[in-house]
């Protein structure tokens, strides 16, 4: 598994499209087995999921994103858990013993389970971390 944090000063950014840096996390048998922290680039946005997919990310951990953002990601097969504050390193620590606590209303992950015409893209409004 290869985790990807919106990273900034040790924390996770809470805008996916304007992120200048992902901290990424290699996991094995559920423990952290290493990590290395790569700026964007510049990239930006949707760019943004096909950045991580040639890293081989398969999950995201940030705040905010919007609903763009979250179809790419789908298309790209990265699993997404929005609307998270705090540390990076814990966010990591917290999905790996199924304590993470992320935005329901972020999450958007399985396009195909969402029935029929509802897609990902449709929740613009609800996709940037209320409440």
């Amino acid at each position: 598994m290869k985790i990807a944090v919106t990273y900034e000063n040790g924390g996770v950014f809470q805008h996916f499209g304007h992120t200048a840096q992902f901290k990424l996390y290699e996991v094995a048998d559920g423990k952290i087995t290493s990590s290395e922290i790569v700026g964007t680039d510049g990239s930006g946005h949707g760019a943004l999921a096909g950045f991580l997919k040639a890293r081989g990310v398969d999950t995201l951990i940030c705040g905010g994103i919007g609903g763009g953002a979250q179809a790419a990601l789908a298309e790209a097969g990265i699993r997404l858990f929005g609307g998270v504050q705090g540390g990076a390193d814990q966010a990591v620590e917290a999905l790996l013993s199924d304590a993470l606590r992320y935005d329901p209303n972020v999450k958007c992950s399985h396009h195909e389970n969402h029935g029929e015409g509802h897609s990902c893209g449709s929740h613009g409004h609800a996709c940037h971390g209320h409440g």
